[in-house]
């Protein structure tokens, strides 16, 4: 049996709360969030994650600006809204009681 599949599934079901954590913090553009995921060992790449930001702005949760770069285009800065604040909050919740149930059972 092959555990990669399994992994990577476990993977794609936190990238949307991992997202919303590093923006609570402060504002930031791809490469920094993509930066942050993989120092936290979580690799993510780009054709994943664009997807998931324009998702999460479309229902709302991010908004965007865009900031000249001193070297090269300019780049998109996203930041929480009030309603992913309040969403990432949802989901820290979940995640509190989900962590707390697999450590039962899996002591």
């Amino acid at each position: 049996m092959n555990a990669e599949n399994t992994q990577a599934q476990m993977r794609k079901g936190i990238l949307e709360f991992c997202i919303l954590s590093i923006l609570e913090k402060q504002e930031a553009y791809p490469s920094e969030i993509l930066e942050q995921m993989k120092n936290a060992k979580l690799i993510v790449v780009e054709g994943t994650l664009y997807p998931l930001l324009t998702r999460l702005k479309n229902m709302e949760l991010l908004t965007y600006r865009w900031e000249e770069s001193p070297s090269g285009p300019p780049r998109k800065y996203y930041k929480l809204t009030d309603e992913g604040v309040q969403f990432k909050q949802e989901l820290q919740a979940t995640w509190v009681e989900l962590q707390a149930a697999v450590n039962t059972l899996t002591k």
